[in-house]
């Protein structure tokens, strides 16, 4: 019960957060007709009969910014969304997920907003300037520590996948090499992933090698993952293709073709966007190693 009091005083101080900056709180549909191609993330499908079907969101991220291109500068969504086959003491099929977005910024704005969101729903917890989590103290009055993901790997995997990408040792590397020294008495921004990690992020213009994405870890939990938002059509349109043969390899049947996001991404302005799982959040600020413990109802599910 204690938990949940505190859950709700910390969705509460994150809302206040945004709108105290001018963002609008915005809602997208949680049932849609197709989502980005992600091989590694498989949405759960909902028959309607007929041999048509919509999914449940793992993210509200395309309708999101198709808003920003049709002209809203700073949003922000709390929805739930849903992942299949994601269940454990960090994961739920269903959880809370914190989006945000804003035109004319980058990824190195989101670190900065990411360190002021934190600080300000620890003190609502009232886990300032040091959280407890899991034995370990974790300052929040000093500047998160910034690595980037080549200096990090060259440390402490002793490889750089910039320069020598090699996607099977990165992801095994990544668990078990370079995420267990993240875990540090502040917490920690892993930045400028190799290119073949973009994701949704535009590539950098400093070196083309790697993709303007972020990630935020605290305690040993990766709370956060944003990017400077990719707005060139014909990359994203030879991203999802890519992806798509990606899926079908996997042996799973890719979703309809994003045409409504890809159209409008002709007038999406640069922008940079972030998404943080509400529950880990919760997680680190009330000291729960569980996700269980900081919902009401948990729900491992399919």
């Amino acid at each position: 019960m204690q938990r949940l009091r505190q859950r709700a005083l910390i969705l509460q101080a994150v809302r206040n957060f945004f709108i105290s900056r001018e963002f609008l709180e915005v809602q997208t549909p949680v049932l849609v007709s197709t989502l980005a191609p992600e091989p590694y993330i498989e949405a759960i499908e909902v028959p309607l009969g007929k041999g048509d079907s919509l999914y449940l969101i793992t993210s509200p991220e395309l309708n999101l910014k198709r808003l920003l291109a049709k002209g809203f500068e700073h949003i922000f969504q709390i929805t739930p969304a849903f992942r299949k086959n994601e269940c454990g003491t960090k994961h739920l099929t269903e959880f809370t997920l914190l989006e945000w977005y804003s035109v004319y910024k980058d990824y190195v704005w989101l670190m900065e907003c990411c360190e002021e969101l934190l600080r300000n729903a620890a003190k609502v917890a009232g886990n300032w300037p040091v959280i407890e989590y899991g034995g370990m103290k974790i300052r929040l009055d000093r500047p998160f520590y910034r690595i980037s993901v080549q200096e990090a790997f060259i440390q402490w995997a002793g490889w750089d996948p910039v320069a020598n990408y090699d996607a099977d040792r990165f992801d095994l590397d990544m668990v078990e090499k370079v995420e267990p020294h993240l875990l540090m008495n502040r917490p920690v921004f892993l930045y400028d992933y190799p290119a073949q990690c973009a994701a949704l992020a535009r590539r950098s213009s400093k070196d083309i090698r790697v993709a303007e994405r972020v990630e935020l870890y605290a305690g040993g939990l990766e709370l956060a993952n944003g990017f400077s938002e990719l707005t060139d059509v014909k990359e994203q349109i030879q991203r999802f293709q890519e992806d798509m043969e990606r899926m079908s390899a996997m042996g799973r049947r890719p979703y309809p073709w994003p045409a409504a996001f890809l159209n409008s991404l002709e007038l999406l302005p640069d922008c940079a966007g972030m998404a943080m799982g509400v529950d880990r959040l919760v997680m680190l600020l009330t000291d729960a190693r569980v996700i269980d413990e900081v919902v009401a109802f948990p729900f491992k599910g399919v």
